[in-house]
């Protein structure tokens, strides 16, 4: 149930195959001339009346949902719920949402297979996650209890439900929770059917149909594949592409929408699958991908932050350093002409209007939006060593074995005993997060197993460059993601980044 936007991606080099997976992330929705006349027409007359009686409907599922939890402690909440509570609320709620997506222009909803019992699946997975949509999956499942972000206890409605359904609530923020989560769902699964099915959806965020996103480990499940047949494609709510208003706009201005719901048979785990859950997550993924026709990723999500995993390196697929590089030169700010004056292996820690002297920014908006990429500490000051090797990287003089050289001797630290200076984890992980977007417990991951390799616990130049230069993905990685230009087909710079098979995408604006 929990949702997220994603970014894009396009073939580095010419390449044909399975090999370079479509982009998972990003939906066009491109319309003739004719369908933009069919669409403002039934926009105007058929959409807002059934948007507002839907939003009616919606606000009428919140009696039953307070009826069914009122007056319950948490403890009594713990355990399912029996008797006129789950008879009559039960029953209206899945009336009223049937009906809710029935106004939206749900008009049919078409089963294939067979639901397995909740004794011989007590889990259920359904993908592609694709829409905020996706909840018309619970309608034929008979209102399992799902897994959702925790946030949204918080939105009107939606919270009521998500405690009406006793569901299972995981913070993307906090790894504790997350491990909460798995036990919660090992203990409901393992009642011997005293729980309902739990229903979850393992991508975890919405993609566009095209790939499946990489699972997430789990235990014995029932696959359920989610298809939207329809001649145009208005519900994909993908990280790049139509806003929430547009999807649901253009949705309702469908005169019909028909969703196929298809129950694959129940995977039962080998041996080796119930040893790796890594494995078994990923053999469920491909069964699905399989069956849906479209090829398995290894994109996924750390928190909120879209990545894809290259080589032992997570890389994000928004190149927010060139996010950075725009508003500098839209302030007519070139990086190369500032003197940052960074001091080797000593942080020094400013504050915005700091920044903005030493920049020689004016504009308060363009001061903000720069200063806003940049990691804070608790009093809201950044490194300025940040500043010099994020200006660095934007340098187009400036050579990718120069900035590494500088890169690691503003991160370097001096070693009381041994060969000098090393780049230790937090130097290494700061490094990568800036020029690469890379999530740190990826990084410092990485970074454990370069210096396994040694004696010590750093790297010391040569073996930094010897990874981000000459290491032969890895090396590939920097010189695409840093210096786009310098690679054949790349997009102009500042417009791309490497993915994994020697793929790059090139960012498009959110077009709401």
């Amino acid at each position: 149930m929990s949702q997220g936007r994603p970014g894009d991606c396009a073939p580095l080099e010419p390449t044909a195959g399975p090999s370079t997976p479509p982009n998972p992330f990003v939906h066009e929705l491109h319309l003739s001339r004719l369908q933009r006349i069919k669409f403002c027409l039934l926009g105007a007359l058929l959409a807002p009346i059934r948007v507002l009686l839907a939003f009616i409907v919606l606000f009428l599922l919140w009696p039953f949902a307070w009826l069914q939890v009122a007056g319950l402690s948490e403890e009594q909440l713990q355990e399912p719920l029996t008797g006129w509570r789950k008879t009559v609320c039960h029953n209206g709620v899945l009336g009223l949402s049937r009906l809710l997506f029935f106004l939206l222009g749900f008009l049919r909803i078409r089963v294939r297979g067979q639901r397995a019992s909740r004794l011989q699946a007590p889990v259920l997975v359904a993908a592609p996650h694709s829409t905020f949509f996706d909840p018309i999956v619970l309608l034929p499942c008979d209102l399992p209890k799902v897994v959702s972000r925790a946030e949204n206890l918080s939105v009107p409605v939606i919270g009521a439900l998500l405690r009406f359904n006793q569901a299972i609530l995981v913070s993307r923020h906090d790894p504790a929770s997350r491990r909460k989560v798995v036990e919660e769902v090992r203990r409901r699964a393992t009642s011997g059917g005293k729980w309902p099915q739990v229903l979850f959806f393992p991508e975890g965020t919405c993609s566009n149909k095209k790939a499946l996103l990489k699972f997430k480990p789990g235990v014995p499940v029932q696959p359920i594949l989610i298809r939207y047949p329809n001649s145009l494609d208005t519900t994909s709510w993908a990280w790049r592409g139509p806003g929430v208003l547009k999807v649901l706009w253009l949705t309702a201005s469908q005169p019909c929408s028909i969703v196929d719901v298809e129950f694959l048979p129940v995977y039962h785990p080998s041996p080796e699958e119930s040893r790796d859950p890594t494995l078994y997550a990923n053999n469920v993924q491909r069964v699905m991908a399989q069956a849906l026709g479209i090829p398995a990723t290894e994109c996924e999500f750390v928190g909120s932050l879209p990545v894809i995993v290259v080589g032992r390196l997570k890389v994000a697929f928004e190149p927010q350093l060139w996010e950075l590089g725009k508003v500098l030169r839209k302030a007519g700010l070139s990086p190369g002409y500032v003197d940052t004056g960074a001091e080797p292996g000593r942080s020094r820690m400013i504050n915005q209007d700091e920044f903005a002297r030493q920049l020689q920014l004016s504009d308060p908006q363009t001061v903000a939006g720069a200063f806003s990429y940049f990691q804070k500490d608790a009093n809201g000051l950044v490194d300025f060593r940040d500043v010099a090797l994020a200006l660095a990287a934007l340098d187009r003089g400036t050579g990718l074995e120069e900035l590494t050289r500088l890169a690691f001797e503003l991160f370097a630290e001096e070693q009381a005993e041994g060969p000098g200076r090393l780049l230790c984890r937090d130097g290494f992980s700061t490094i990568l997060r800036l020029l690469l977007g890379s999530p740190r417990p990826a990084a410092e991951t990485l970074h454990a197993e370069l210096c396994q390799a040694g004696p010590h616990h750093g790297l010391s130049l040569c073996q930094f460059q010897d990874f981000s230069l000459r290491d032969p993905l890895h090396g590939k990685l920097f010189s695409t993601y840093l210096r786009p230009s310098q690679t054949p087909n790349a997009s102009s710079p500042g417009s791309c980044a490497v993915l994994a098979n020697g793929t790059v995408h090139s960012p498009k604006q959110k077009g709401d």
